[in-house]
Formats: structure tokens, C-alpha cells, sequence
């Protein structure tokens, strides 16, 4: 079963090569039933409502528009026969291909026609894009947990479908218990993958979210935010604690939203100290950063 199924990966691979070699020699047939590689005009086909992908990224598209414009469409995409429109066809795979022929102005596209299950082509549709290195880590998520409850397979059986191990795949599909928000700042580009497993190790996970956005942290400083955190603030016993007027506490709470770290201001009549514990040394790093700043 597992060899199986990793051979799925390995075979898209080999189709859409016999698509690059087929292409030189075939010939415009339109909309002309059976397989094979033709040059299909662009209006007859339409994208996959189920395609894993669902974020083109301005930039990529900008590029692959100026590579089309310069060489053409270098890799056909493939589709299938549409069953509730004949005549026209559903992208299985390659639908930034075709979006990007579009914005070029082309007429028609080069295609690998197959005729494919609604499993098979959703099977094949996911592995295509999961195995490509730039799909966005909320949409390989998302796809894993797709191709889980439709096809009905345990995280082993998905691994072996796209050709990823069990862990990445699990550990992948963890990225869903973060709050909708943050899903989104991933999904969005805002986030990346290594900033969303760090947010999940914290317990105030949107909050975290917004302020590495807000802040531009990389993953490591994210990370030490989120450690910085979990350590708790450090601060007065409960009778000291409540003798602080309303505005030190706030002030403390702000500092500590803006650097990350635990703050304890101890003010007696305008005059005292600041405190600031540092959890790691890149926190330190920081504190003397801004401290120096010019």
C-alpha cells in the first residue's frame, strides 16, 4: 500500500514530463475528444474549485508572466474533459500557467488531456501542488486534512500519497488549531511557517500574532517571545503588587507589549527603578540595540 501510494508522487512527475516531450510535435485540435497534448484555447477551460492552492502571489505571477511572455508556456498543464460542460476542460494541474497565459494575452495553451475520476484528479491536484516547494504551509494544511476526509486516510496514508513524511504532515496539519486570525496571516504571506509553530507553543496565540506582524520578528526573535511570555512577568508580591497606581501598571503592560519581555517599575514620589528580565541573550541583544539606537 505505502509503495503504492508513494508511486503517485513519482507518477506525476513522469506525466507531466511525457506532457514537455509531447508538446513540440502536437497540433491545435481545440476541444476534439481523447488524450494527448494539444493547444487548447484558454476560454474553454476553467479552474479546479477544489485546487489546494488558493493564493497567487502577485510577484510569482508577475514573473512567470514575463517567462511566458519571453519563451512561452514551456510545461503544458493538465487537465481533464469536464463532465457537466462538454467541450470544455477542468485544470488538474497548473493553474498558475494558465493564469499567468492569461494575463500574457495568449489564445490558447498547451494542455495533457487525461480522463480522470473526481478522486483521482483531486489526488493528483494536491500532490502536484504540495510537492512544489513555494505552496503556502496554511494551503499544504489544509490540503492534507482535504485529502485525509475525502479519501479517508490516516496521516501515514497521506505522507505516502505526496511523497512527505508522517511528521511533516503531522506537524503540518497542527498548523489548523491556530485561531482563524492567525491562519490568515499565514495564508496571507504575513506569517510564515516557522512563525506559526512557534505561535503554537503560546497560549495567547492571536495576540502573539499580531505583534510579530506589527513588529516584523523573525522566527528566532518569535520564538523568544513566545519563551519570554510563558516565563511569566516577575514582578512584586500581591500587597507591593496592588500598591501600584493604576497608570505604572498600564505603563508596565505597555513596555512589555512593545519589547516582549517582563518589565517591573518600582516608582516612589518620580523617582525608582526599571527592570527589564531578558529570557535569552537575543533578548539582551535587543535591549542594547534599542538602548544604543541613534
Amino acid at each position: 500500500m505505502a509503495e503504492g501510494r508513494r508511486g503517485l508522487g513519482r507518477g506525476l512527475s513522469a506525466l507531466l514530463g511525457e506532457a514537455e516531450e509531447g508538446a513540440e510535435g502536437a497540433t491545435a485540435t481545440g476541444g476534439v475528444a481523447g488524450e494527448g497534448v494539444r493547444e487548447i484555447p484558454i476560454e474553454l477551460i476553467y479552474r479546479n474549485l477544489e485546487q489546494p492552492r488558493q493564493y497567487f502571489s502577485e510577484a510569482d505571477l508577475a514573473e512567470l508572466e514575463t517567462s511566458i511572455r519571453d519563451k512561452g508556456v514551456l510545461q503544458p498543464i493538465l487537465v481533464r474533459p469536464s463532465r457537466a460542460q462538454p467541450g470544455q476542460f477542468e485544470i488538474v494541474a497548473g493553474e498558475r500557467r494558465w493564469r499567468a497565459a492569461q494575463r500574457v494575452g495568449l489564445k490558447t495553451i498547451p494542455a495533457l488531456v487525461r480522463e480522470l475520476g473526481d478522486n483521482q484528479a483531486f489526488e493528483i491536484a494536491i500532490v502536484e501542488n504540495v510537492q512544489r516547494s513555494d505552496l503556502n504551509a496554511m494551503e499544504e494544511a489544509r490540503a492534507y486534512m482535504a485529502l485525509m476526509g475525502r479519501m479517508g486516510y490516516t496521516q501515514d496514508q497521506a505522507a505516502n500519497s505526496v511523497g512527505k513524511s508522517r511528521s511533516h504532515v503531522a506537524n503540518t496539519v497542527r498548523l489548523l488549531q491556530l485561531p482563524h486570525p492567525v491562519q490568515e496571516h499565514v495564508l496571507n504571506g504575513r506569517l510564515t511557517a516557522g512563525h506559526a509553530r512557534a505561535i503554537l507553543a503560546s497560549d495567547d496565540q492571536e495576540r502573539i500574532a499580531e505583534q510579530v506582524v506589527a513588529r516584523g520578528l523573525s522566527v528566532r526573535d518569535t520564538e523568544a517571545l513566545v519563551r519570554a511570555k510563558a516565563a511569566g512577568p516577575k514582578k512584586a508580591s500581591g500587597p507591593r503588587r496592588a500598591a501600584k497606581d493604576a497608570d505604572t501598571a498600564a505603563l508596565e503592560t505597555d513596555l512589555e507589549d512593545a519589547l516582549g519581555m517582563s518589565v517591573d517599575i518600582l516608582d516612589r514620589g518620580g523617582a525608582g527603578e526599571l527592570k527589564i528580565k531578558y529570557a535569552t541573550l537575543e533578548q539582551l541583544d535587543e535591549i542594547c540595540r534599542r538602548l544604543t539606537r541613534t
